[in-house]
């Protein structure tokens, strides 16, 4: 059996299937790890969504803020952007099924059997694995609860930013769910920084990647995340960058994780959205 790990899809399905079969993957014998943003931007959501759940137990993806995003706009509670492309996926006769599927993925994915652990962005310097297991299992029971339209409206906004048990209500979930979906830098003290996107060394002083603070209390983990295009590719203080901007125009990228140090096969991409500050 062989472990892959895949960068965020965004609607990005040929390059997909492509590397999928540059490796030989078999559903029967291979698993698959995806690290979530599944869909948005790309020309085939939709195609992404049905193929990653026709996979069943050989896959396993992790949610991003492009999914979360297409859940609340599923349930009315925002309108799409202007360079949103889940249309389709809210005209198909199997829209209401593919969300409740989407809905009941998890935020963290952690195997100790093979000893990786996988989320779509990061998590803040002060959260071992035990405090992010739970916070991620505080935000499932919502997420696949009754009330989970109420978390859909009210995760938008960069507040609160900094980690502190003793937060609660939705602003804890909030703040749960920045990290694990919308985290890229944040200063020595672990406080989150949601407007700087650019690739590390272009951002203001103070701030740091995330994985880069001292001290962290994840640093005995090996992490493998997506998230951050302008990152690229990279294996440092045993987190694994993924996001290599395939809608962009740069590549998809697979990673083999049973192997002694991560194998990469990438695959090029045709550039269907053209970068901005947003990415």
């Amino acid at each position: 059996m062989a472990l892959y790990a895949v960068g965020d899809l965004q609607g990005c399905l040929d390059p997909l299937k492509q590397l999928l079969d540059r490796v030989r993957f078999d559903p029967a014998r291979d698993r698959l790890w995806l690290v979530g943003d599944l869909v948005n931007r790309g020309p085939d959501s939709l195609g992404c969504l049905r193929f990653v759940q026709s996979l069943g137990e050989a896959a396993v993806t992790v949610l991003g803020n492009h999914d979360l995003h297409l859940l609340a706009i599923h349930a009315g509670l925002h309108k799409p952007r202007r360079r949103d492309t889940v249309q389709p996926i809210l005209d198909s006769p199997d829209r209401d099924a593919l969300m409740d599927w989407l809905r009941r993925q998890p935020v963290l994915h952690h195997d100790a059997l093979v000893g990786w652990t996988m989320v779509h962005a990061g998590l803040p310097p002060q959260w071992d694995l035990a405090t992010a297991l739970a916070c991620a299992d505080e935000l499932h029971r919502v997420l696949r609860g009754p009330d989970y339209r109420t978390l859909l409206q009210r995760m938008y906004g960069d507040q609160p930013d900094r980690w502190d048990p003793a937060l609660s209500g939705w602003s804890r979930l909030r703040f749960i769910t920045n990290c694990f979906t919308r985290l890229r830098y944040c200063t020595r003290d672990g406080t989150l920084d949601m407007d700087h996107k650019g690739a590390p060394g272009t951002q203001p002083s103070g701030l740091l990647p995330w994985f880069q603070v001292p001290g962290r209390a994840s640093a005995d983990l090996k992490l493998v995340v997506g998230h951050w295009s302008t990152i690229g590719c990279r294996y440092e203080q045993q987190v694994l960058t993924l996001d290599t901007g395939c809608v962009w125009g740069g590549r998809m990228t697979l990673a083999r994780l049973d192997t002694p140090t991560p194998d990469i096969v990438q695959q090029a991409c045709r550039a269907h959205r053209t970068p901005s500050p947003i990415i």
